[in-house]
């Protein structure tokens, strides 16, 4: 058997990026986090950090921190099972893959609605998200995947709404004639990164055709917002994030067209038990906020 010890000296120096502050997180010496590494490694035949600022798991390294992980899952549901004959309250940590405009619109809020859970988040878009269950790196995922990853459950969220909006300026300039295919291939489009492919959906369900746009990248919800409420561009921003900029009239709709972006929790049947009720306070915030 190995040693969990010596597993959870492994997952604190991948998920601090440092020795010193997974020595902090533990309560022991960075040597002796040192130690244990050494000696899970020599048990294992295999690197399973690649020392440097920050450290980051290899991986061989990474699976051990996702059955470390599951461990601690489990362990939680064992105490919950046995009440209070059961071991002593410890937060488990629960590593999801999340997109970034479900962590800025409702996402956080399920999250406070748990206890005794720390939250390890991974940022990825939507359409890739699923990504990280199949290789085995998270225990959940908000992804846009409708097919259940194998070994894993999934259950539909609602839909994000999505609203091409700009700022009355930029309207002025760059589409006084209206939305069409000569003036979104002038107008400056803003874009997440290179899996962000909303812009691009929504023109085609628009025009019915692809159009190249002039971009800026703007990887960040807030900075979405913020780059439409400057003039800098058009971009697709979830509604609940600008609802309250497209009232008060510091941002219009390109046009009235939303795009829906389906939504479905998935997690690992390994752990399912465990993470009832964080799956429980995810749908529960969902039917809030997304369009059901």
């Amino acid at each position: 058997m190995l040693d969990y010890d010596h597993l959870s000296a492994l997952a604190a120096v991948v998920r601090t990026g440092s020795f010193e502050k997974a020595a902090q997180q533990l309560g022991v010496t960075p040597s002796a986090v040192s130690q244990r590494l050494k000696l899970l490694e020599e048990r294992i035949g295999a690197a399973l950090v690649v020392r440097g600022q920050p450290n980051v798991a290899t991986p061989a390294g990474a699976r051990l921190c996702r059955h470390a992980e599951d461990v601690g899952l489990l362990e939680r549901a064992l105490r919950a099972d046995l009440g209070e004959l059961g071991l002593a309250a410890q937060p488990t940590t629960i590593r999801i893959a999340v997109n970034a405009d479900s962590l800025a619109t409702w996402f956080v809020e399920a999250m406070a609605a748990t206890e005794g859970v720390l939250y390890d988040l991974v940022l990825d878009d939507q359409d890739h998200s699923a990504d990280w269950l199949r290789r085995g790196e998270v225990a959940a995922a908000v992804t846009a995947s409708t097919g259940s990853v194998q070994g894993c459950g999934s259950r539909p969220l609602g839909a994000l709404r999505y609203v091409a909006t700009a700022s009355p300026e930029f309207m002025r300039r760059w589409f006084a004639d209206g939305v069409d295919e000569a003036a979104l291939r002038a107008a400056p489009c803003l874009r997440f990164n290179q899996k962000d492919e909303l812009q691009a959906r929504w023109i085609r369900n628009l025009i019915d055709r692809t159009v190249a746009t002039p971009t800026h990248w703007l990887p960040a919800s807030q900075a979405f917002v913020d780059g439409a409420l400057a003039g800098l561009g058009w971009g697709m921003n979830p509604e609940p994030l600008v609802r309250h900029h497209l009232a008060s009239g510091h941002l219009v709709l390109l046009a009235i067209s939303p795009l829906d972006v389906s939504l479905n929790w998935q997690w690992s049947r390994a752990v399912e038990a465990a993470l009832a009720d964080v799956t429980r306070a995810v749908t529960a915030t969902a039917r809030r906020f997304l369009v059901q």
